[in-house]
């Protein structure tokens, strides 16, 4: 499999449709979180690459976080696989401003 990158205009679009889907057991979006590692395209299956990881990686919610990936893409892309990655490990200092923000305001101490 021999994936592409996306536009710049496109990038934009599926990180801003990822903002609504939130991490289950943290309340705040996967982007904001920096969970999102990469974005590619996927030519030979004509689909969407998303390389994530999770905050920690015995998380039994995977299928939550894939249910709503799959709402939030709706209308942005047919087809999308999540490619799970584990290395480098997901750290706080992934977290933006934004989610930095958004994880104080829910009693985070961040």
């Amino acid at each position: 499999m021999a994936t592409v990158s996306l536009t710049p205009e496109r990038f934009d679009e599926i990180t801003e449709a990822l903002k609504d889907v939130v991490d289950p057991e943290l309340g705040v979006n996967v982007v904001d979180l920096g969970l999102i590692y990469d974005l590619g395209w996927d030519d030979e299956n004509d689909a969407l690459i998303i390389s994530m990881t999770l905050t920690s990686a015995g998380c039994p919610l995977t299928d939550v976080i894939e249910e709503e990936t799959a709402q939030a893409l709706d209308g942005h892309c047919e087809r999308f696989r999540i490619n799970w990655v584990w290395m480098p490990p997901w750290g706080p200092e992934r977290i933006t401003d934004d989610g930095r923000e958004m994880m104080r305001a829910i009693g985070f101490a961040i």
